[in-house]
């Protein structure tokens, strides 16, 4: 099969592409980026090397590209991670997000339609059902959950969800679409809350907080993630939505005194910033519909998961210092720049 994979340099997308690597090394992978500031070639140096894989550089919400892309390449099944996804980011600029995250979903469907797939996979996010009241610990979010976006990111993968499930009821498109829990592991990009304690904490920097830290979030395992999209690309019925979590529900502020205590730095360090407008206090997933159907489970607990994200952190060090520095965005020209495809600047 040939799988092409929208926002493959980026943290998730990037992970998924090794985990298709490793387990299906008989599928060809197709990573089309646009290389945004979160997008990273450094993330996908080793899968350079690898002869099943190609890079293409392209906005998936240039329709004139897509579809050179999809008649060229024919491929089988379209996994979208492109996406616009930090919040903070679309507070200060929404229109980007829409840009992206609902035209470009638009783009890859009408592209799916005109050439044909087997199977179009959004990958979206637990965030278009807004928030749980941190006082019913017993409430958790199902695929029947209301739609209750809180801010242009969330409203923007909400958007393009219910377009998704539109293609499928109106064109009868082969879709399906994972919304999961909050994401960590390897090749995170450092803006995002654990990588960024890491990288602060190392260099003993004040780590900020958002207000008192009581915000809960279900953590997922990256490569537990990957799996699950796998699983539903591969096996999951058209038409459905799988909700993917991790059982690991923490605060914020116990997220951080988890690293702090990992790395042996003192708790001085944290620093209590105004919160953001709209911040979503609680998020936590009830994953039997992937179980009972497909039989996914997360298999990292978050304290195992942690201590392997913060040793790769320690391990990487390179990668996310050229984050930091601005240093990656000429990676892609320097060690690429004559081995991959381009879309029309």
């Amino acid at each position: 099969m040939k799988i092409i994979v929208t926002g493959g340099a980026g943290f998730i997308g990037g992970n998924f592409v090794y985990y298709e690597l490793e387990n299906h090394p008989e599928d060809e992978i197709i990573c089309l980026d646009k290389l945004t500031y979160a997008g990273n070639m450094e993330t996908l140096s080793k899968a350079m090397e690898n002869p099943k894989f190609k890079f293409v550089k392209g906005d998936i919400a240039d329709r004139e590209f897509v579809y050179q892309l999809f008649e060229s390449e024919k491929p089988d099944i379209i996994v979208n991670f492109a996406a616009e996804s930090h919040v903070d980011r679309s507070i200060e600029n929404p229109e980007i997000f829409l840009k992206t995250n609902v035209m470009g979903t638009q783009v890859l469907m009408d592209a799916c339609r005109k050439y044909g797939i087997s199977r179009y996979h959004q990958v979206s996010t637990d965030e278009v059902y807004g928030d749980l009241p941190l006082d019913r610990p017993d409430l958790f979010f199902t695929e029947d959950t209301p739609i209750h976006t809180s801010s242009p990111y969330s409203a923007s993968k909400a958007s393009a969800d219910l377009l998704v499930l539109a293609y499928y009821r109106t064109y009868k498109l082969p879709v399906s679409i994972t919304r999961c829990s909050n994401n960590y592991g390897p090749y995170h990009f450092p803006e995002k809350l654990i990588p960024l304690i890491i990288s602060k904490a190392l260099d003993d920097q004040p780590l900020p907080v958002y207000g008192k830290g009581e915000n809960v979030r279900d953590w997922l395992y990256v490569e537990d993630h990957c799996a699950a999209i796998d699983l539903v690309m591969r096996k999951g019925k058209v038409g459905e939505v799988y909700n993917v979590g991790g059982h690991n529900e923490k605060t914020n502020l116990e997220v951080v005194k988890t690293i702090l205590k990992q790395l042996d730095k003192p708790e001085s360090l944290i620093t209590y910033v105004t919160d953001r407008p709209g911040h979503d206090m609680r998020y936590a997933i009830d994953p039997t519909k992937i179980h009972r159907e497909l039989g996914w489970l997360p298999k990292t607990k978050f304290d195992d998961g942690i201590k392997q994200t913060i040793d790769w952190y320690l391990n990487n060090k390179e990668w996310w210092q050229n984050i930091l520095s601005g240093d990656y965005q000429n990676y892609y020209q320097k060690m690429y720049g004559n081995r991959i495809s381009n879309a029309k600047q």
